[in-house]
């Protein structure tokens, strides 16, 4: 059962008025696993060259390093698994929190702007995690091969959740990691280690909502489809009426069953991926608070500072004077 959070050691706490939601789980770490962990953990230290998230030589493979706690930091994260190996992060999404630490995963399912904050991390004992990108084509084809109708029957699911990696799934992992240290292997074995992953995915306890990503015509197959339309014309207006009708949903289904997902309405959704790409732009560019409102599909600066304090705690300027006083 979901528990209130509470503010430890800087960790995610709710703002004025809001009540935040934690999920989390506890299992325990046996002395096999303990030592998987340890070899992974010490794989992604190696091919991280410093703080920060490094692409590898495997497609779709990430290293993620961090000496330090920081502080919330929003994204926008795509289908994709990400496991740790040492410390302990949390995202929160909307009104939730999810707190993961080993041997527990974070899987995504569709894009989604979330916050993120390390909450477990020194520079003794870094935080550690390999993200693997999900791929639905792959999720897809595996379903149709396997021909198990009971995928087909999941009910709408969260885009996002934690679990826990079983042992066949959490060898797999470290032998995909282990191929960084045989290059020459990686064309040839990469790609059947990560079909590996993802069919042990689909076959773990988790596995329907894994399904529904890539199972045309289920609820969040359809979400996704959406997503990826607001994304791709994000300074556009957006029509609930228009994304319904893509949906093939009347408009009030499509709001149901996005929120199911998300978390969010579709305005809020919208309003959040805006307000995230624009900290982005403030953060990488030379820009104005301005120039940003306009190119993520503001027409008011005032409502776009408004909106941008009310979600990050400051006006935009201010923001990300602090972050990078901070960094």
């Amino acid at each position: 059962m979901p528990i209130p959070p509470e503010d430890r050691g800087g960790a995610l706490s709710p703002g004025p008025g809001r009540v935040y939601v934690r999920y989390e789980m506890t299992d325990e770490i046996n002395t096999i696993e303990d030592d998987r962990r340890r070899q992974l953990a010490a794989l992604i230290d190696k091919y991280s060259s410093a703080d920060g998230i490094h692409a590898t030589q495997v497609d779709g493979l990430s290293c993620i390093r961090l000496s330090a706690p920081n502080m919330r930091l929003p994204a926008v994260y795509q289908p994709s698994i990400c496991v740790i190996a040492q410390g302990s992060k949390q995202v929160l999404l909307d009104e939730e929190i999810y707190h993961y630490a080993p041997p527990q995963f974070l899987a995504v399912s569709v894009d989604l702007p979330l916050l993120g904050q390390v909450v477990e991390a020194s520079v003794e004992r870094p935080y550690l995690c390999l993200q693997i990108h999900i791929d639905p084509r792959q999720i897809g084809e595996l379903i149709a091969h396997s021909g198990d109708a009971a995928w087909t029957r999941g009910d709408t699911a969260r885009g996002l959740f934690v679990g826990t990696l079983d042992g066949a799934t959490q060898e797999a992992v470290l032998r995909l990691a282990r191929l960084l240290e045989t290059p020459k292997d990686i064309p040839m074995l990469a790609p059947m280690m990560l079909r590996e992953i993802h069919y042990r995915l689909l076959r773990g306890d988790y596995g329907s909502a894994i399904a529904q990503m890539a199972i045309a015509g289920s609820t969040t197959h359809k979400i996704g489809q959406v997503i990826r339309r607001i994304r791709t014309n994000l300074a556009a207006p957006m029509r609930v009426e228009e994304l319904a009708a893509m949906a093939n949903m009347s408009p009030s289904s499509f709001h149901q069953h996005f929120k199911a997902v998300t978390a969010m309405s579709p305005l809020q959704y919208h309003k959040r991926l805006r307000l995230t790409e624009a900290r982005h732009i403030l953060l990488s560019e030379d820009v104005d608070a301005a120039s940003t409102a306009y190119r993520v599909g503001y027409e008011s600066v005032s409502q776009f500072s408004r909106e941008y304090a009310r979600m990050f705690g400051a006006p935009p300027i201010r923001d990300i004077a602090g972050i990078r006083s901070a960094l």
